[in-house]
């Protein structure tokens, strides 16, 4: 009876996850709450992905990588990138594919691409290059380098605990590296040669004409006008004449905090964002008093400008909509446009539901920017700057991280005690602040993997993972190794293009122990197979985080995806069905 529960719990869990009815993170909890209530798990092995090896490395691991980034290291090396970049569409394309997995080996992917995106567009502004032509390659360039070790990505952290805590031997820091760097090699062949012919050329110009050719104006709410006493919302402002109001100004004071609610009043001060077209019909209205307009590019340089910016990975923004996050009280700027997914949207922005790698059209100040960029709430695509590396905090953040590579790659200790003394360090030695520390990890990340733990726990409780694997043995028990372990991968990489990776992971690795179990053979090349399908995602925009991150500022459409991604994917699965084995042989 338990295992049909956990069957069924595991497949409402697909499901959620396939239809994004909820954020990630939240059908991750929801799916260990009902294993908890259905009794499938007791409270304490529901709760115990909390506690598990991998949730703590996971989350010493994003303070390491936020002690790094904080510092400025990389964003220091940003000038001579962008410098060497703009030399030809090739060099650019093959500069940032190897920055990317460099720096995504050993630091947050999602991270790194995060930087590496606003430096692209600015190469991309500059060279005349279509973005289209350089974000999927970076993505997954990130991708490709996250596989080389260890920490390249929580997959591998995850993988390796689960197999520590089954009794198996953890993975060493470069234990993997090799396969791992041949299939990337193949990998960049091909994003080197072929990619550059299937990748669109899309610019978007147009796009982005419908949102900067706007206008400011200053009008007068003149005794008469059907707008006094209405809500903002329910005004001719903002229903007929689609305008968004960046400020009030009553009886000489200025409304610092106002919402779609706000009601407005005779002789109210009004500052708008208008569309040149809208902007004539409201001048021929006589009861809005016009005291002067100017393009917007011609008014913002002393006090507000436009600013391009994208939702990032674990922002408080996604999975909410501007409204109830209290967007314009809490940071005093607004959000004239959104681009959600392909679409363009500048009507009723406030309720519609965010997403990570939704771009945002925002009107603010430098020091409002700033604040959102310092909040993680925001990147900012729109102009690029260099950044001063802060060597006073530079210095120490790379040699402990250095350090913490370095203790696990000789053996010396494991990646959860190096990692949790590496993050100590970070915060003893003053690098990081401690609420630096807490705001560099990625919360959502570590209650999803919490979530996802326990769908393998519960596997392996009611017997589902034996069920599996000798199903799955009967079927390819009488084949080579090698058709079993390509027939993993397959299953592997086209279930994470649908599912999450780490809740790939968490279903896999405990049916391919046993599973290498029941053939008697070594379990290593499964664990590395699971390890490497469930990274080398390409044919979705949802497959990885940072496919999501470079799907809007790119201008893709999710065909782009599945036609440079698809032959890739089936060209790593059969390079990997060869490799692997070689490296580590049944």
């Amino acid at each position: 009876m338990e295992l049909h529960i956990t069957i069924g719990i595991i497949a409402i869990g697909i499901f959620l996850f396939i239809k994004e009815y909820f954020s990630i993170d939240t059908t991750s909890i929801l799916i260990m709450a009902l294993f908890i209530v259905s009794g499938v798990l007791n409270p304490e092995e529901g709760f115990s992905g909390f506690n598990h090896p991998a949730t703590i490395t996971l989350g010493c691991m994003f303070v390491v990588s936020g002690a790094v980034f904080k510092s400025g290291l990389i964003d220091g090396l940003s000038s001579t990138i962008v410098k060497v970049a703009k030399i030809h569409y090739i060099v650019a394309l093959i500069l940032f594919c190897l920055i990317s997995a460099l720096f995504s080996a050993f630091v947050n992917d999602s991270a790194v691409v995060a930087i590496l995106i606003p430096m692209a567009l600015s190469v991309c502004r500059d060279a005349k290059i279509a973005p289209s032509k350089l974000l999927i390659p970076i993505s997954f360039a990130a991708l490709f380098g996250g596989t080389c070790t260890l920490i390249g990505t929580s997959t591998n952290i995850l993988v390796s605990s689960i197999a520590e805590k089954s009794g198996l031997e953890p993975f060493g820091m470069f234990e993997f590296s090799l396969p791992a760097l041949c299939l990337m090699v193949i990998g960049f062949i091909y994003l080197f040669l072929i990619a550059p012919i299937i990748l669109p050329k899309r610019n978007d110009e147009n796009e982005k004409e419908i949102t900067l050719e706007q206008y400011t104006a200053e009008i007068i709410l003149a005794r008469g006008n059907k707008d006094i006493n209405k809500s903002i919302i329910k005004s001719a402002l903002s229903q007929k004449f689609a305008a968004n109001i960046v400020s009030i100004v009553r009886n000489g004071n200025s409304i610092s905090i106002f919402n779609r609610d706000t009601v407005l009043a005779e002789n109210d001060i009004i500052k708008i964002v208008i569309s040149p077209n809208k902007l004539s019909e409201l001048k021929s209205d006589t009861t809005y008093t016009l005291s002067g307009d100017k393009q917007l590019q011609a008014v913002v340089s002393h006090s507000k400008k436009l600013y391009e910016t994208l939702i990032p990975i674990g922002s408080s923004l996604a999975g909410t909509n501007l409204k109830k996050a209290s967007f314009r009280n809490i940071y005093n700027c607004s959000v004239l446009a959104i681009r959600h997914r392909n679409e363009l949207v500048q009507e009723n922005i406030s309720e519609i539901n965010l997403r990570e790698g939704d771009l945002l059209m925002i009107y603010a100040t430098e020091d409002e920017i700033s604040e959102l960029v310092n909040k993680k709430v925001v990147i900012v695509l729109s102009e690029h700057q260099e950044k001063k590396v802060n060597y006073r905090k530079a210095i120490p953040a790379l040699i402990i991280a250095v350090g913490v590579v370095s203790a696990v790659a000789i053996g010396l200790t494991s990646i959860l005690i190096s990692s949790m003394i590496g993050s100590l360090l970070l915060v003893t030695t003053s690098t990081i602040k401690p609420k630096e520390a807490y705001d560099s990890i990625e919360w959502k990340v570590i209650f999803m993997l919490a979530g996802v733990l326990s769908m393998g726990t519960a596997l392996e409780k009611t017997g589902g993972a034996e069920i599996i694997s000798s199903f799955v043995f009967t079927q390819l028990g009488d084949f080579d190794p090698r058709i079993t372990l390509s027939s993993i991968f397959l299953i592997t990489f086209l279930s994470t293009n649908v599912l999450s990776s780490k809740a790939t992971a968490a279903l896999m690795v405990p049916i391919v122990i046993s599973l290498a179990a029941a053939m008697q053979i070594s379990e290593k090349p499964f664990l590395i197979a699971v390890m490497f399908a469930c990274s080398l995602t390409f044919m979705t925009p949802v497959s990885y985080p940072t496919n999501t991150m470079v799907y809007s500022p790119g201008n893709y459409k999710f065909n782009d995806f599945l036609k440079v991604g698809t032959p890739l994917n089936f060209i790593i699965w059969i390079a990997a069905s060869f490799i692997i084995p070689y490296f580590f042989p049944f």
